[in-house]
């Protein structure tokens, strides 16, 4: 309801008959809001919305308690008098009926209309009572804005003698006959009496003034005087010779105050001290002697800015080309984590069709030698797809509470044997140093790139530094401050000059010969410290070496024993095997591996026809979804197949790291490109943990007939 339709309703208190019913009716053919309160609380209620007059039966107020009435009524501001319409029985008026007039003293405005009445009776009181109303909201209003304008003028009243009080100069407003009707402290302190010159019989003495040509002025000439007859004056220079002081050089001017038919009602004078300003005249006359070495001293001061101007236009342009350099890695890493996503994908048809193919060739060490040589180049290929995702930040990280000292330990062997007999290795590992979350072997890969790229900056020998450690974090770091763990590689070799150090972590940039490196060693270990929440930081001197230090999270829970190496895929049943993925070339490779595994599959090109294939009622042991799906993710498709079928073990295949956090964290994953062994444990694992639990729930009496081998599309 608004605001208009609330303070001009009718509140009705007729809770027995059908008066309420038939006023509100009568009411609102003639378009007046009404509102029929049950009871005497609602209707108190309801004036706190607003309304523009009441309704009351009688009978319904006669023995009830009307104090929360009688108060708002009495709390009123004096514009309103609600209007009160009392229904009484005929007879029952004030002048006749004692409680009438008792009602009357308590209630205020009322307005009897005895029953039964006119329609028409009814009707004409309520806009009248109705007129009244709107007549108070505008008395109101007119007082409201009464009282905003009288405080806007005494506001403007208050800052105006602020303002003139606090002015740094003389104000005098005087009426037509020169008596001062104000003055401010700055006047007073010249004129403490607050007489203007012209009118002080001492005036001509005390007051000296000069025109432009420099000869002394009349009283009658003063700039108070001239005002007084309607002439404006401004800017006269006078000697002022306070009594017992020093002179005081001022500036006096006068202009008119008329009244409203244009004649002189008074003139307001202002003094300005201009001592200062003559002092001033006279220091800038001595100080033109010395110009020269102002000057000179000036322009010194105008190198030193200028220096300093050129000192942070160098420090913008550093920390701009840091931008420009963080958004191209940043842009990189967009191009290589899809480049590499894909490339995984054609990896994972070729790995599984080699596998597969080589089982279905007779054995010829020719052909068992171009196996080979395709296997390793998909392999080298899926090594590779592996660093670009580490430099996007997309790779599928398994982070855990690792001992940095225990883990660079179980290493040194393995680092003595990369970098060779000419580099001696130091580690200075602290053991108290706290738990890292990190991947371990991702870690170990991490350390193990960057000692081989010391070695191979260090062709003569030299030393390998490997620290271990905990200590607050570098703010350029970029990250909160606080201690963190961190490991150092630190080398002895020819270093980086800054061209280079400004493009070391850019993939495929490389200065070793051709065939000698990638150039995505040190892109996959800055990928890596930022994937798992650190930070990377590389510096190095031509000459002198090079430092890398990974600053790596806190791990919240201790450090856990290696994990032992996976078990074989265990024997398991065949079984009914559902493979979702929209990429056909992957499927056809995943379907042909599941099979010749002795599985029968079954193939989906997206989510929505795998989810008519378990909504036809059709049996699946095993649902092997793709993440990346248009339409709808494998996580997607993994939630509402389970809600289908509740014990559906699903395993998700993807290529990606960066899935929604808390969505997946039940669901085992299987990392593409994945050989036939890997889908195999992968598979053998969900089932032989299914078939655990079905061992130990009731048996259902339902039939599960035995599945054929075989592939159906």
């Amino acid at each position: 309801m608004n605001e208009v339709a609330s303070t001009e309703r009718a509140l009705i208190l007729a809770p027995h008959g059908r008066d309420a019913t038939v006023a509100c009716a009568l009411l609102g053919e003639v378009g007046i809001a009404a509102h029929a309160c049950p009871d005497l609380p609602a209707l108190c209620t309801a004036l706190e919305e607003g309304a523009g007059l009441l309704i009351l039966a009688e009978e319904a107020v006669r023995t009830a308690d009307l104090q929360g009435l009688v108060a708002w009524i009495g709390a009123q501001p004096p514009w309103s008098d609600l209007p009160v319409i009392l229904l009484t029985l005929r007879g029952d008026g004030a002048e006749r009926t004692p409680e009438a007039a008792r009602l009357t003293e308590l209630l205020g405005n009322v307005t009897f209309v005895e029953r039964p009445f006119h329609p028409t009776t009814l009707v004409s009181v309520v806009r009248t009572c109705l007129r009244g109303r709107r007549r108070q909201y505008e008395a109101r209003a007119r007082l409201v804005e009464r009282e905003r304008l009288l405080a806007d003028l005494a506001d403007e009243r208050a800052r105006f003698e602020t303002l003139v009080e606090h002015l740094p100069v003389g104000v005098n407003l005087m009426d037509r006959n020169g008596r001062t009707i104000l003055s401010n402290p700055a006047f007073r302190r010249f004129l403490p009496d607050c007489v203007i010159p012209s009118r002080r019989p001492d005036g001509e003495e005390t007051w000296i003034g000069y025109d432009e040509q420099g000869r002394s002025l009349s009283r009658d000439r003063f700039p108070g005087a001239c005002a007084l007859r309607g002439e404006t004056v401004s800017g006269i220079e006078f000697v002022h010779h306070p009594a017992g002081g020093e002179p005081v050089w001022t500036r006096v001017s006068g202009v008119p105050v008329r009244d409203a038919t244009g004649k002189p009602a008074g003139a307001l004078t202002v003094i300005v001290d201009i001592s200062d300003q003559k002092a001033a005249q006279e220091a800038l006359q001595r100080l033109t002697a010395t110009l020269e070495s102002k000057v000179q001293e000036r322009t010194r001061e105008l190198a030193a800015t200028l220096d300093q101007l050129r000192d942070e236009i160098r420090d913008r342009e550093r920390a701009e080309e840091q931008l420009r350099q963080t958004q191209k890695l940043e842009t990189l890493g967009q191009l290589t984590g899809g480049v590499a996503h894909d490339f995984n994908n054609l990896l994972m048809a070729i790995l599984g069709n080699l596998e597969l193919l080589r089982k279905r060739l007779p054995a010829d060490p020719t052909t068992e030698r171009l196996f080979d040589g395709a296997m390793q180049g998909a392999r080298r290929g899926a090594t590779l797809t592996q660093r670009l995702l580490a430099f996007a930040r997309r790779q599928d990280l398994q982070p855990q509470a690792v001992d940095l000292a225990g883990l660079l330990d179980g290493m040194k062997t393995l680092l003595e044997r990369s970098v060779g007999p000419r580099v001696v290795i130091r580690i200075d590992a602290r053991p108290a140093t706290v738990p890292a979350l990190i991947d371990p072997n991702q870690l170990e890969l991490a350390i193990l790139n960057l000692a081989v790229n010391a070695r191979d900056s260090m062709p003569d020998g030299g030393t390998l530094t490997v620290t271990v450690d905990e200590a607050p974090v570098p703010v350029a770091s970029g990250l909160p401050p606080g201690s963190y763990p961190y490991v150092s590689v630190r080398d002895t070799g020819t270093g980086m000059d800054e061209a280079t150090l400004a493009r070391a972590i850019e993939p495929f940039f490389s200065t070793k010969g051709i065939g000698k490196g990638t150039g995505l060693g040190l892109s996959m270990v800055h990928g890596l410290a930022v994937q798992s929440g650190g930070a990377f930081r590389l510096s190095s001197v031509p000459g002198q070496g090079t430092l890398v230090e990974l600053w790596l999270p806190k791990a919240t829970t201790p450090a856990q024993a290696a994990e032992l190496p996976p078990a074989p895929a265990a024997d398991v049943s065949p079984a009914v095997v559902l493979v979702v993925d929209d990429d056909a070339l992957i499927a056809m490779s995943t379907v042909d591996m599941l099979a010749d595994l002795g599985h029968t599959v079954l193939e989906a090109g997206s989510g929505v026809e795998a989810l008519e294939l378990l909504r036809s009622g059709q049996t699946v042991d095993l649902l092997l979804t793709d993440y990346a799906m248009p339409g709808m993710t494998g996580v997607e498709l993994a939630q509402v197949a389970r809600a289908m079928v509740p014990d559906l073990p699903v395993l998700l295949a993807t290529g990606y790291a960066d899935l929604p956090e808390g969505v997946v964290a039940d669901l085992p994953r299987l990392a593409k490109p994945y050989t036939q062994h890997q889908l195999a444990v992968a598979t053998a694992k969900l089932l032989a943990e299914t078939a655990r639990t079905s061992a130990h729930a009731e048996p259902s009496g339902g039939l599960h007939l035995e599945p054929q081998t075989g592939i159906h599309r």
